[in-house]
């Protein structure tokens, strides 16, 4: 379903977002107030605006009330980033969600109630560290500081074997989600089917089993 999505700050992360989005179909409000960035998106938007997203009159002007979804990518001034996010919020904004450059100014826009924080930086530094300490992982999406859910490579140390044999669960406490084979993706294997390397494994645990699962079963 396409959706409406204003963004406000085109640097590298807003643009890279609003490109996505705009590439996905839905339609998207660039906003900011360098022109030259402005100049860079537009063919990346279905509008833009040259505006200060901290000016909250020029946020009424535009109409930023009919947006649910508003991201705020001002990455290199935290004032402006906060002072943004509140005026969008009193504005009554549904989903207002929000750039944080550290952990203050992340507690900061909990307080005034942002909707979803990112930390860009933060996170592909979790996921580059994946890649680099591990040569099976290929794919890992974070979902808290204790959890994630890994795309991991089977080796040949699993070629002949099954789900009944790994016994992943019981013995890893993990879950596996699905099992990549030949390219298709199986949501229900079957328990006794035989393995191979070069299967993909989409599986869900603690950080602590998901690495006990890597170097022991494959």
């Amino acid at each position: 379903m396409k959706k409406q999505f204003a963004i406000i700050g085109l640097g590298r992360f807003g643009s890279s977002i609003c490109r996505e989005l705009y590439h996905m179909g839905h339609e998207v409000l660039a906003i900011d107030k360098d022109e030259k960035k402005i100049e860079h998106i537009a063919d990346f938007a279905t509008h833009t605006l040259l505006a200060d997203g901290t000016d909250e009159a020029a946020l009424a002007k535009i109409g930023i009330r009919n947006f649910n979804n508003v991201i705020v990518a001002i990455a290199e001034d935290i004032q402006a980033s906060i002072l943004c996010t509140l005026h969008l919020k009193d504005m009554g904004i549904p989903k207002v969600w929000v750039k944080a450059q550290n952990h203050y100014h992340h507690k900061v826009l909990e307080k005034i109630g942002a909707d979803k924080i990112f930390h860009p930086e933060h996170d592909m530094g979790n996921r580059i560290a994946q890649f680099l300490t591990s040569e099976k992982v290929i794919d890992y999406i974070d979902l808290s500081a204790d959890y994630s859910i890994v795309e991991i490579l089977g080796t040949p140390k699993i070629s002949g074997k099954t789900l009944i044999e790994l016994d992943v669960r019981a013995r890893f406490g993990c879950t596996i989600l699905a099992i990549k084979q030949n390219g298709k993706v199986n949501i229900t294997p079957e328990p006794d089917i035989p393995l191979n390397a070069g299967d993909v494994f989409i599986i869900i645990g603690s950080k602590q089993d998901l690495r006990r699962f890597q170097e022991e079963a494959l």
